[in-house]
C-alpha cells in the first residue's frame, strides 16, 4: 500500500504537505503546480485516503453477503470443549475464508431457547458446525435457504455438507498397528451426542475398528473402552484398562487429546510408550509431535474443511442449487508411538 512518505520523495516535498494537499486542507498554501504534482503522483501510485479506504470498506460491508456459523452446543459445553484443537481448527478456517472472501459479517449462533429469532436475525446463510436433531435441523432449514453442515452431512441429496472421511483414516490407522506385527489391539475413544434427544451419534472410528478387526477374527469387546472427548477421559479409561489387566498390545485411540491423557495415565503405571504399548492417534493437532512420545496420528485438515465451508455457501448464495458433499482427505504421520513390535 502506497503511504504519505512515499509521495513525498516523488513528489520532493514534505510528508505533511502531502497530507495536508490530499486532505483538502484550505489553509495550506502551495503553489497549484505543486499541488497538481502531488495529485498525480498519488494517482499514480495508486494512493487511497483513509477516508477513501473507510468508505470503501463500508461498501463491501453492506454489500457482502451475511454468514453465521452455528455451533451445535451449549455455552457451558463450549467452554469445556475451548480448548479442543478440533473444532477449535475448523472456526478458524471459517473466520479466516470469511475474512480472505470480504465478509465482514460472520455472526456466532449458539444453541439456546431463541435459536429461531438468531437464525433469521440479518443472515444470508448459516454454516452448522456438529450434529442437529431433526428437530432443530428443520428449524434451522426452514428459516433459511443456505445451510453448509461441516463434520456432519444430515442428508447428501438435500443440504451442502463437507467432512473427513473417518472410515478410511481409522483403516490406515489400523493397518499401519496391524503391519508392525501387532495383533491384540484396544481401542479408546468418546461419545457425541446430538445435543436435544442426547442421542448418540455414530463414530466412525469406533465402527470401523469394530468391523475391521471382526473381519479379521482379532476383535475382543474387553479391550474397547468408551467415555467423552476429552483429556482426562483419555487418561481415565487408559487406567480403567490398566486396572482390568491383560492388556492389548496396542491401542488406536480416537484423538490426540485422549491420547495424551491415556499416555500420562501408562507413563504413572510405569509403562513405557511403545515399548509396553503401542499408539496410533487421530487428529495429529500440533501437540502430538511434541508429545513426550511423539504421536503417530491421522492429520485431519480442520481448518481446510472450514475454509471449504464458506466457499460452498457462498457458491450456493450465488445460485448453485445441486447440492454438493465434499470429502477431505487425511494422512497417516507416524512418529515414535507406534514402534514395531518386539520379537519373542
Amino acid at each position: 500500500m502506497t503511504t504519505i512518505k512515499e509521495i513525498a520523495a516523488h513528489a520532493k516535498v514534505s510528508s505533511a504537505t502531502v497530507s495536508r494537499v490530499l486532505n483538502n486542507d484550505p489553509t495550506i498554501s502551495v503553489t497549484a503546480e505543486t499541488r497538481d504534482r502531488i495529485l498525480e503522483i498519488s494517482k499514480e501510485l495508486g494512493y487511497k485516503t483513509v477516508r477513501k479506504r473507510k468508505t470503501e470498506q463500508k461498501l463491501s460491508r453492506a454489500t457482502s453477503p451475511r454468514v453465521g456459523m452455528f455451533l451445535a452446543h451449549t455455552l457451558e459445553e463450549e467452554e469445556d470443549d475451548i480448548n479442543d484443537p478440533y473444532f477449535t481448527g475448523i472456526r478458524l478456517g471459517i473466520e479466516s475464508e470469511c475474512l480472505n472472501q470480504g465478509i465482514y459479517s460472520n455472526k456466532i449462533i449458539r444453541l439456546s431457547d431463541d435459536l429461531q429469532d438468531q437464525i433469521i436475525d440479518d443472515i444470508d446463510g448459516l454454516i452448522v458446525i456438529g450434529v442437529l436433531s431433526p428437530s432443530l435441523l428443520n428449524l434451522v432449514t426452514n428459516c433459511l435457504e443456505h445451510v453448509v453442515f461441516v463434520n456432519h452431512s444430515p442428508d447428501e441429496n438435500k443440504y451442502d455438507s463437507v467432512i473427513s472421511d473417518f472410515e478410511k483414516a481409522t483403516t490406515s490407522a489400523l493397518m499401519h498397528l496391524l503391519n508392525q506385527g501387532y495383533k491384540e489391539i484396544g481401542y479408546i475413544g468418546g461419545q457425541e451426542r446430538e445435543q436435544i434427544t442426547k442421542e448418540i451419534v455414530e463414530d466412525k472410528r469406533h465402527t470401523t475398528f469394530v468391523d475391521l478387526m471382526t473381519s479379521m477374527g482379532l476383535y475382543r469387546e474387553d479391550h474397547v473402552f468408551v467415555g467423552e472427548f476429552s483429556m482426562t477421559h483419555g487418561y481415565e479409561l487408559m487406567k480403567d484398562a490398566i486396572k482390568k489387566g491383560n492388556l492389548p498390545e496396542a491401542f488406536f485411540i480416537a484423538s490426540d487429546s485422549m491420547s495424551i491423557g491415556a499416555m500420562r495415565a501408562l507413563q504413572e503405571a510405569g509403562l513405557r510408550v511403545p515399548e509396553d504399548i503401542a499408539i496410533a492417534s487421530f487428529n495429529d493437532v500440533q501437540m502430538a509431535k511434541f508429545a513426550s512420545t511423539p504421536l503417530t496420528s491421522v492429520k485431519v485438515y480442520t481448518e481446510q474443511m472450514g475454509r471449504i465451508g464458506v466457499q460452498l455457501l457462498l457458491d450456493r448464495i450465488s445460485g448453485r442449487e445441486i447440492p454438493l458433499k465434499v470429502t477431505i482427505p487425511t494422512k497417516l504421520n507416524v512418529r515414535e508411538s507406534s514402534g514395531g513390535k518386539k520379537e519373542e
